[in-house]
């Protein structure tokens, strides 16, 4: 094959490369940093000139380039979203969509897509008949490879099930070692465009994270593989584990948090299992240093997202330790980690993959972490009743951590489950609780 030849033949404008999409069909998008911004803006510029209605983009986790772009509120008329897990910009959306029409029992704009983050390729690749998928890529090397850079998860298999694949090469996006790697051969058509990639900046964590994190590195142990969560929580657990000693990394998302811990020599991997001396991940999210940090690093090891929040993947590790957050937690230790207010406000992601992973790993924990109040300390994270749907069943749960301690939910019936919660509340509340405990 002749390279060079072969990437001129493909390479064309965005508007070239999305001039054949029909009306009424399925694309999937990569998520996240990996969402193509070129190619999304050209699909915006057909919806917006009237030639492209009935579209259903596929996706998790949206950011400000599909905001800007093909999911805006003056096109949600032709384009039906399809996501499987909520970003402030679906958010913004329905709550713009309710504006508009208060009290009127008025569709949501977005088509909220229930899915295990484990499940969400094999749904897109096998289950959804798909006219294409986009993806940014890396540059292509000298041998005709591209890599999928910082979004592996389910882009790696859509890629290949899609009818037609259109990738966005963008010079920044780091070249990543792993089951990263695609073809030219693979590629039906390439768009250039060098942008920066999206920074995330860092949330600042608070007095009470702090609180919480401090109580959660404890139970972290030297030789511990770990996942962390997406938040201030897990930065700021990150930021107490310095000072271990060959802590393990497999885990859904990386994040500068965790780069750092591989910088200072607390995470070597020694003791792994699987892929043994390097740090496995299936998506990253961070800023300019940390993209140049995973850029041709061969500690690193990016991987499907159906191989790495498979559970029994993750159980073969020992000691695996995931950390997650939830918004609330009822007196069974059921929790409910993506719906607030009546509203679905994110998804169930890869939190229920990976608590039953750890806690099928030997010597494995499961930490669940929860603020003990919302709104400004006016109502208990902890419930008699979720007011939402179950996220991980009571069946899964190991432990819970709030500002006020950890309970390990283990063996434990009903009532000394509940009798733990209860003292994990906030003191305010706790009377009361008690009260609905005994009722219930």
């Amino acid at each position: 094959m002749d390279l060079s030849a072969t990437y001129a033949a493909k390479r064309m404008t965005a508007t070239q490369a999305v001039a054949d999409i029909p009306a009424d069909s399925n694309i999937a998008l990569a998520m996240a940093i990996g969402a193509p911004p070129a190619l999304m803006a050209a699909l915006a510029d057909r919806v917006t000139a009237g030639n492209l209605t009935n579209l259903r983009p596929w996706y998790f986790h949206s950011m400000a380039h599909a905001g800007n772009t093909l999911l805006r509120a003056d096109l949600l008329d032709r384009v039906r979203p399809h996501c499987m897990f909520l970003s402030s910009i679906e958010r913004n959306l329905i709550k713009t969509a309710g504006a508009k029409s208060p009290g009127a029992n008025t569709p949501s704009p977005i088509a909220f897509v229930p899915v295990a983050f484990s499940d969400s390729s094999r749904m897109l690749s096998q289950d959804i008949d798909l006219e294409c998928f986009m993806v940014t890529v890396s540059p292509m090397d000298r041998h005709g490879w591209f890599s999928f850079g910082t979004n592996n998860d389910y882009a790696t298999t859509v890629a290949r099930s899609a009818k037609r694949l259109i990738v966005e090469v963008n010079a920044n996006m780091p070249r990543v070692f792993g089951e990263s790697p695609l073809h030219i051969s693979e590629i039906d058509a390439i768009v250039e465009n060098d942008i920066p990639l999206l920074d995330c900046a860092e949330p600042l964590p608070s007095a009470v994270d702090d609180v919480i994190a401090a109580t959660i590195a404890d139970l972290i142990d030297d030789k511990a593989c770990i996942q962390m969560g997406i938040g201030a929580l897990p930065n700021a657990v990150c930021s107490k584990l310095g000072r271990r000693k060959d802590l393990g990394i497999h885990t859904e998302l990386m994040t500068p948090a965790l780069a750092r811990l591989i910088q200072c020599g607390a995470v070597t991997n020694r003791y792994k299992t699987t892929y043994p001396g390097r740090s496995v991940f299936t998506f990253a999210m961070g800023d300019r240093a940390f993209y140049d940090f995973l850029d041709d690093n061969p500690s690193m090891h990016s991987a499907p997202v159906h191989v790495v929040n498979d559970p029994r993947h993750i159980a073969k590790n020992d000691n695996v330790v995931s950390v997650n957050a939830t918004l609330q937690v009822d007196l069974g230790g059921a929790c409910n980690s993506e719906h607030v207010l009546g509203r679905q406000y994110s998804g169930a992601g890869g939190q229920l993959d990976f608590v039953r992973g750890a806690r099928a790993s030997k010597g494995g924990k499961s930490i669940i972490a929860c603020h003990s109040t919302a709104l400004d300390g006016t109502v208990s994270r902890i419930v008699p009743q979720l007011q939402g749907p179950v996220t991980t069943p009571r069946n899964d749960t190991h432990i819970i951590v709030t500002e006020y301690g950890w309970a390990d939910l283990t063996g434990l019936t009903i009532r000394q489950r509940a009798d733990a919660l209860v003292k994990l509340a906030h003191p305010k509340f706790r009377d009361a609780l008690a009260e609905q405990a005994r009722s219930l």
